[in-house]
């Protein structure tokens, strides 16, 4: 199965990094798109980390980043964390078996 986990709000890190976690643990794949204030997560370490995770992949609004004037939160990103825009959160919503909003 294909999780789909959107991210529009940086309150819910805990619950993104357990939902992640357990959808790996049984051989799912997790997508994630972040945006809005759900860009800011992108600071956070434990957030970051994810993306190195096996069947993991992340994007984000880079429009956001820019309409929140934070875009040192894209210092330093690993490579494998996508500056995209709202096309792949439609592809995330399109290929995704199932989708979270946080």
């Amino acid at each position: 199965m294909r999780l789909g986990i959107l991210i529009t709000t940086n309150r819910h890190l805990a619950y993104v990094l357990g939902l992640t976690n357990a959808a790996i643990s049984k051989g799912h794949e997790v997508n994630i798109f972040n945006m809005d204030e759900g860009v800011k997560l992108l600071g956070e370490p434990s957030f970051r980390q994810l993306c190195g995770t096996k069947g993991v992949t992340m994007a984000y609004c880079d429009h956001s980043t820019e309409m929140l004037h934070v875009p040192d939160v894209k210092e330093g990103l690993p490579k494998d964390i996508i500056c995209g825009s709202q096309f792949n959160n439609a592809t995330m919503f399109h290929e995704a078996d199932r989708v979270i909003n946080l």
